[in-house]
């Protein structure tokens, strides 16, 4: 019997102090808790969408070459509003807006014309190209805007790619243009506000024509016939030149763009080499692609820039995310140069 109590109350220590251990197994496995996920309390000014900090960047603008022999560029990817236009001829330019965040590498840049200038004025961008036409050139020696150019900084603040060849292969790197901005005193604060309207979160903007596919066509030439498809599951248009996807060379990414819009205008032909002057205050009838619909609205300068507007005047709201704005030539017209497919 003194052995069976012997035995018993020592079960009964073991099961006190395995007791024991659990309960402090228990106190050092609780979890910590989680600190509370910072939600975003600031908006992109040029895309709508929700960032962790204030934007204080001046918007950068920067011609970015389009020939066949540019593609695919750099940069592309990171600009918040890109504009394509003509330039001569029926060969286009594109216009990439740098205000979110800008690439390690812009490219390749070329030359300015006058309503680039404008466009930048118009953001009060700091603007960079290489080249000028020769209104553009009296244009930036008046200082319209601030600017750093490739005809004073070649070889410099911009750099020749030695897998291309000229004039599609200058570029400029996102620290040269800061250095270049400190070089010529510009100021790189945001002053001038540019008026964007978006839609809020629980508002769906789905309103005109239900349309999955634009093509737009500057000329005869293929390599400037451009198609967008649309994209139900992400809501944003994937964008194709000739056949082939854009994509910035630095990411290896399409292009996805959630507004893509329209604008008419009078272009005007201003010499052999097939320089346009385009007018860029008339107005005149738009286009505007967002969320898988086609609105047809009008277009109005606002404060300075071509601007999507209601029949009240205001601005039409974009979706959140990047946009894509082509000026297309009163003559033939959108009707003749953009062809949708339901």
């Amino acid at each position: 019997m003194a052995l069976t109590m012997l035995v018993i109350g020592g079960c009964s220590e073991d099961s006190e102090k395995a007791k024991e251990d659990d309960d402090e197994d228990m106190v050092e496995e609780q979890p910590i808790a989680e600190q509370p996920v910072q939600q975003p309390t600031y908006t992109a000014p040029l895309t709508g969408e929700a960032v962790q900090q204030e934007i204080t960047q001046r918007p950068i603008m920067v011609t970015i070459n389009n020939h066949p022999a540019a593609r695919p560029q750099s940069g592309l990817a990171a600009a918040d509003i890109i504009y394509e236009m003509l330039a001569e001829g029926d060969v286009t330019r594109f216009l990439a807006i740098y205000q979110s965040e800008l690439p390690e590498n812009v490219g390749p840049v070329r030359s300015a014309r006058s309503y680039f200038i404008d466009i930048a004025k118009g953001y009060d961008a700091f603007y960079i190209a290489h080249g000028y036409s020769p209104e553009a050139k009296t244009m930036l020696e008046n200082h319209v805007v601030d600017n750093i150019n490739g005809m004073a900084y070649d070889g410099t603040l911009f750099k020749r790619s030695k897998d291309r060849v000229a004039p599609h292969n200058s570029y400029i790197a996102s620290e040269n243009i800061m250095k270049g901005a400190e070089m010529v005193g510009a100021s790189m604060n945001y002053s001038k506000k540019v008026l964007q309207a978006f839609y809020e979160s629980d508002e769906h903007g789905k309103i005109g024509i239900e349309t999955s596919q634009i093509d737009v066509y500057y000329g005869n030439n293929n390599d400037f016939h451009n198609s967008y498809v649309y994209d139900h599951q992400s809501n944003h248009y994937k964008r194709q030149s000739a056949g082939v996807d854009t994509k910035d060379i630095l990411t290896g990414e399409t292009l996805t763009l959630a507004n893509v819009l329209f604008f008419e205008m009078n272009h005007r032909t201003l010499d052999d080499v097939g320089r346009q002057a385009i007018d860029l205050t008339s107005g005149g009838n738009a286009y505007v692609f967002q969320n898988g619909y086609l609105r047809e609205v009008k277009w109005a300068n606002v404060d300075g820039l071509p601007t999507a507007v209601e029949q009240s005047g205001e601005p039409v709201k974009l979706m959140p995310g990047k946009s894509w704005i082509h000026f297309v030539p009163t003559s033939p017209g959108l009707q003749a140069m953009v062809k949708t497919q339901s």
